[in-house]
């Protein structure tokens, strides 16, 4: 059973729930908002992220960070309460190929098409599967627990099939300039869990962070990843120079892969 420190919100809170073995997890104060419970405050132990985490086989509850967001607090807002949320599409994910919805957000070149060198105007497909070394589940323990050491995050948590699931669980908005459908989001994340052990530890409101176990070791399949990356943020490879091979060579061995849609 998870608990939470706060006596007037139990019903609310992630606390109410029983994992079916009698351990318990003591949250902070906390209330449920739609599909996703979050902490009050900014949690600031990061063995607390390392408990929920690795929880989840048992709990069936994935914890992600919530970052602070300038942009709503300066009109004195809170996004996960203040911004519409879509309905949950959690059991739609899979039915499309990530490949196919990778091709169908896929633009052509911006400038005169050396952006996407070594690639040519059309999606050059996925890249094939990292060979795995480390658990994903420990990795992105472990990296979560270094974000909260550092940052300023509240605790959230979802129930959810696996932590890819989770914008799908939330009808997440956060690619609306890109998609409207969640699910879609998800079997992406879903692929990149299997391929690259990429598991999602935080999520804002236009922006997630994935914790990945297994990077590309070769440039070829690095390359062919930041394909991948282009079609899901488009956003985030127009703001920086170089090409597709450029970005690459940043993702040979990387652990961390960060998206924001602005």
């Amino acid at each position: 059973m998870f608990t939470s420190t706060t006596t007037n919100r139990t019903d609310d809170s992630a606390g109410a729930r029983t994992d079916g073995r009698g351990d318990s997890l003591t949250l902070p104060p906390g209330r449920m908002h739609q599909a996703l419970w979050v902490s009050d405050d900014p949690i600031t132990d990061p063995a607390l992220y390392l408990a929920c985490v690795a929880a989840f086989p048992r709990t069936g509850r994935w914890p992600v960070l919530i970052p602070r967001d300038p942009r709503f607090e300066a009109a004195g807002q809170d996004w996960i309460d203040d911004r519409p949320w879509n309905t949950p599409t959690d059991d739609h994910i899979g039915h499309d190929h990530p490949g196919d919805v990778l091709r169908s957000w896929w633009r052509g070149p911006c400038c005169d098409g050396t952006c996407l060198e070594p690639f040519g105007a059309e999606f050059p497909g996925l890249a094939r599967r990292s060979p795995r070394k480390s658990d994903p589940l420990a990795e992105a323990g472990n990296t979560g627990s270094r974000l909260v050491a550092g940052g300023n995050y509240r605790l959230g948590i979802a129930e959810a099939e696996r932590p890819a699931d989770v914008p799908a669980v939330l009808g997440w908005q956060g690619m609306f300039r890109t998609t409207d459908r969640a699910e879609l989001v998800s079997t992406v994340l879903r692929s990149w869990e299997d391929r690259f052990g990429a598991t999602l530890i935080r999520l804002g409101y236009d922006e997630l962070t994935l914790s990945v176990a297994a990077p590309p070791k070769t440039r070829h399949r690095a390359e062919l990843l930041a394909a991948e990356h282009r079609a899901f943020c488009l956003d985030q490879f127009t703001a920086q120079p170089g090409t597709l091979r450029t970005v690459a060579g940043g993702l040979v061995g990387e652990r961390l892969w960060s998206f924001w849609w602005q």
